[in-house]
């Protein structure tokens, strides 16, 4: 940091926002567990040529990463407001 900048202002968090934040991250994070899971599962199914599976495998990927992105959109928006 430069001697002509400022620090930014510390952000007052109330502890049911730190609480509501802490479980968004944790929901985003299981999502991007399973989804990752899923993927994996995917790939497994294209390897032993079920086609069918390795589709509903990569669906359900999908579905928790759309998941997981809502959730940090949410974080997205709160951090947004705090600046």
């Amino acid at each position: 940091m430069s001697t002509n900048q400022t620090k930014p202002e510390k952000t007052t968090v109330t502890p049911a926002e730190n609480k509501k934040g802490i479980e968004n991250h944790k929901k985003a994070a299981t999502h991007l567990e399973a989804a990752a899971k899923s993927h994996l599962d995917a790939a497994k199914h294209h390897e032993a040529g079920n086609h069918e599976k390795a589709a509903q495998s990569t669906v359900e990927a999908h579905g928790h990463t759309s998941l997981a992105n809502d959730c940090q959109k949410e974080d997205a928006k709160y951090h947004a407001s705090k600046n």
